[in-house]
């Protein structure tokens, strides 16, 4: 125990020691004060630590020097403080001078930076004669008249600020000087320049629903109008597609809707495309939007407004940018998609259908391959390429092919299998399980005629949804292969169709080969697709919006 007692003590004063130690280091030993009789202009600093003398040195010339513009003004950065430091640094660092001047030369780019940032807070920029609001009533654009600018003379301000420096009057209130600024064109001459310099018409399809859509959509971007650096949003414009807006839950293709190009030398900054290929517009130009998601964004780069029309007519769509033409007479943009390759088949997806025998597969869908593609920004004057340089890359995915097959180790007899609505599979650029719309698939043995019911073999007619079946046509057992044929039995009466019940025969259930009793028939997977539970957007609820959009020349 006095071990233990004695070994913590010694501890304690070793620690105690270290601190000690420590302490000793860390103390920062007093500037060394100027013992030589030394002056800045008429400062006497002698006797003064360096800071000290700063402190002194900045008190006889305070800075408080500005730019005046009517009731408004500016505060021009401290310029002689760096200055104050060099000179001291000269000073406590060598051998000193008895006697010193403060320096206020070489500081022309700093007055120059100071000239610029007041300009930048005053510059007033010549609005030219353009286009300024969208009248719905009249279906046109409203022009607006041009206004004056102004531009703060930089250089004269440059030069009063280094006057002043020179004199050390740095607490100077220095006027600015602002030139006025002419537009290049007024009211009726914009109403001459303006002119429709890009339009992309594309076709819908008879999808009522996804029409609607589209047309609201149309009606949302119509008419926007975007001055000289401002950014268009696809999902900022059109907004959320909400059924409270109209928009409907309609069958997607690739989750999504069409929209057209909106180009003319415009500067893209958000896109992005499809997962899978269009087949509606040449891959490499399209881009996918959804909102909170992708979103579809370019800026006017131009120095007029641009305006954008935007129109749904008879499955068409047609969007036109209205401007004053940007590029030089003669001179186009266009862009051109390559495929570079094709890319693998993905693996196979599979799904389970009772009716197969175990061990037996079935193709539903084939599937597709991926591919790569080059998209080239194409410049041409007068016919003649002066430009064709690699804009973009764009890889699709391919769609897996479907296979069907039994695992469950239960064969449902395909008499007892309720037939759902089929899907057809997706169309190039739809994603897997997404189609353009569902078609009605008759039972086995049925043919439909034009009215709706189905007719079997046999010549028998029944409601749609009432099925009935050539003997030859069920599974066959030794039972059955002895009973008499049914034709001689009177016919039932024809049922009303009952869509919400499985289909009910005019014949006994054929016998059920042995083995394992047969649950009740489920639906069979992939059946048609229904709507999802987020609210509607182009593709229907669920499913967001994609809206395809050549990539805008000049991105």
């Amino acid at each position: 125990m006095v071990s233990v007692i004695w070994g913590t003590l010694e501890k304690k004063k070793r620690d105690a020691e270290k601190t000690t130690e420590f302490i000793e280091e860390t103390t920062t030993v007093p500037e060394t004060e100027l013992e030589k009789t030394v002056m800045v202009d008429n400062i006497v600093i002698t006797g003064m630590s360096r800071d000290v003398a700063k402190a002194a040195i900045l008190q006889e010339y305070p800075w408080a020097m500005t730019v005046q513009n009517g009731e408004e003004t500016y505060s021009v950065t401290n310029l002689m403080e760096a200055k104050v430091d060099a000179l001291l640094d000269e000073i406590y660092t060598g051998e000193p001078k008895e006697s010193y001047t403060l320096d206020t030369h070489g500081l022309e780019e700093a007055a120059a930076a100071e000239a610029k940032a007041a300009a930048d807070l005053w510059d007033k920029k010549a609005k030219n004669g353009s286009i300024s609001s969208f009248d719905e009533d009249a279906n046109k654009f409203v022009f607006t008249g041009a206004e004056m600018g102004s531009a703060v003379d930089q250089e004269k301000l440059a030069a009063d600020i280094l006057a002043a420096l020179e004199k050390k009057e740095f607490d100077q209130v220095i006027p600015v000087t602002t030139t006025e600024v002419h537009p290049e064109f007024d009211e009726e001459t914009a109403k001459e320049k303006y002119k429709t310099v890009s339009t992309f018409t594309t076709n819908s399809t008879a999808n009522s629903k996804r029409n609607t859509n589209l047309k609201l959509a149309c009606r949302a971007i119509n008419g926007t109008v975007l001055q000289p650096g401002e950014e268009f949003s696809f999902n900022t414009v059109v907004g959320q597609r909400t059924e409270e807006k109209g928009y409907q839950p309609a069958g997607a293709y690739s989750n999504g809707e069409v929209v057209q190009e909106i180009g003319a030398g415009l500067k893209t900054t958000t896109r992005r495309s499809h997962t899978y290929e269009p087949s509606y517009v040449t891959p490499g130009m399209d881009a996918t939007v959804s909102y909170g998601g992708p979103d579809y964004k370019f800026v006017n780069n131009s120095s007029t407004a641009i305006g954008i029309r935007a129109s749904y007519s008879d499955q068409v769509v047609t969007v036109s940018i209205y401007a004053v033409p940007i590029l030089e007479e003669g001179v186009k943009y266009t862009l051109k998609s390559t495929k570079i390759k094709d890319t693998d088949v993905p693996p196979p997806t599979y799904e389970e259908d009772m009716t197969l025998l175990p061990e037996v597969e079935k193709v539903k869908s084939e599937g597709s391959q991926g591919s790569y593609w080059e998209t080239r920004l194409v410049i041409t004057k007068d016919g003649e390429t002066i430009s064709d340089e690699v804009d973009h890359n764009t890889t699709y995915k391919g769609h897996a092919p479907v296979i069907l097959r039994n695992t469950s180790g239960v064969v449902i007899p395909p008499e007892n299998v309720e037939l759902p609505t089929e899907t057809p599979i997706a169309s190039e650029g739809a994603a897997d399980g997404f189609a353009n719309a569902p078609i009605e698939v008759p039972q086995p043995g049925e043919a439909t005629n034009p009215t709706g019911s189905s007719t079997s073999p046999t010549g028998s007619t029944t409601s749609s949804g009432n099925t009935n079946r050539p003997e030859a046509s069920r599974p066959e057992s030794s039972t059955e292969a002895s009973r008499p044929a049914e034709t001689s039995r009177p016919a039932e009466p024809t049922r009303p169709a009952e869509t919400s019940r499985p289909a009910e025969s005019t014949t006994p259930a054929p016998s059920v080969p042995s083995g394992p009793t047969a649950p009740p028939a489920p639906n069979t997977p992939g059946g048609a697709v229904s709507p999802g539970e987020n609210g509607p957007g182009y593709g229907g609820p669920g499913n967001p919006a994609e809206i395809v959009a050549p990539n805008p020349l000049g991105a």
